[in-house]
């Protein structure tokens, strides 16, 4: 009895070890990438395998550019679409949560997240799309990790620079040469609102931007004068 029990706590004690290891390896990517530009993340490399399944030879469209490239109609547009408090908050936007968690309630299915562009950053650097409790618990761990080494103005940057904008799109450079055939320095007010409501469905919205989703697209225009930038 002894021995099994001494077993059990070898075997708890090498789990703890091996999840706080693949920690300090995340917290030494955080402090790495908050120098230097991540050149891929988890995200695409996903997007990168199922693409390359049918077409071996597809690579990425994905060009980094630093902030003072990008539109501040851009910085504003989807702060006001996807974390209006984004200045102001540590990373959790718990308002935000309770006002999704009782849309859902009401819907009768998960129809809101409520997640910050910090948490979605810390998603798209280092996780995958799918949902479970585990997944949600690492990305609240990444996501302290990211606020508290990374200012609110390189967190939108990395952001901005990482983020899928469509099929094997990433990136506001990339996107806007996709879509409108300029740099991301020369998108304006109205392009910005476009691009920044297609974040939670990106490769479906660059198929079906529909009369709804363009109202939306108006409504952000209409808010992103308020959206305070880094």
């Amino acid at each position: 009895m002894k021995t099994a029990l001494r077993r059990i706590g070898w075997a708890l004690a090498a789990v703890a070890a091996l999840v706080l290891l693949y920690q300090l390896w995340i917290f030494t990517l955080v402090l790495w990438w908050n120098h230097f530009n991540p050149s891929t993340t988890s995200f695409m490399d996903l997007r990168l395998d199922e693409l390359q399944e049918k077409r071996p030879n597809i690579e990425l469209r994905h060009d980094w550019v630093p902030y003072e490239r990008i539109s501040i109609h851009l910085k504003r547009a989807v702060i006001a679409a996807e974390d209006d408090s984004f200045i102001e908050h540590e990373g959790f936007d718990w308002e935000g949560i309770q006002r999704a968690l009782e849309k859902n309630q009401r819907k009768g299915k998960a129809v809101a997240g409520g997640s910050t562009i910090s948490q979605q950053l810390a998603k798209n650097l280092f996780l995958s799309p799918s949902r479970s409790y585990f997944r949600k618990a690492q990305e609240a761990v990444i996501t302290v990790m990211i606020e508290a080494v990374w200012s609110k103005r390189r967190i939108l940057e990395v952001y901005l620079n990482v983020v899928e904008w469509g099929t094997g799109i990433f990136g506001c450079e990339a996107a806007a040469q996709r879509y409108y055939g300029i740099p991301a320095s020369r998108l304006g007010a109205d392009q910005a609102a476009r691009l920044a409501v297609m974040l939670p469905n990106p490769r479906k919205y660059e198929k079906q931007f529909g009369p709804r989703l363009a109202a939306h697209a108006a409504r952000i225009r209409g808010r992103m004068g308020y959206a305070q930038v880094p």
